[in-house]
């Protein structure tokens, strides 16, 4: 996993709130559409740079894309900063 990337989309609170919304399961485009006021091409920014990073997967079912958290990736972030503190305990 790159971290910069993951940083990166974490670091805008459009980006955060996407996430937030997809914390109960799938949703398409749309449905997260219906959560902000921006166009359909700033939002798609977003969703690919969430992809970039690995945080969301993204399944076609017919004309709909739905996008869902990669909790792998935000296990391996946890992981990652566990280990600052584990060091400092030895």
């Amino acid at each position: 996993m790159g971290f910069q990337q993951t940083f990166k989309a974490l670091s805008d609170p459009t980006r955060r709130e996407i996430l937030n919304l997809l914390k109960d399961g799938a949703l398409s485009a749309g449905e997260i559409g219906e959560h902000f006021e921006m166009t359909g091409a700033t939002l798609s920014h977003h969703f690919n740079l969430l992809k970039e990073a690995n945080l969301v997967t993204v399944t076609r079912h017919g004309k709909f894309i739905y996008y869902e958290l990669n909790l792998s990736v935000f296990e391996e972030i946890i992981y990652w900063f566990q280990s600052f503190k584990e060091d400092k305990n030895n």
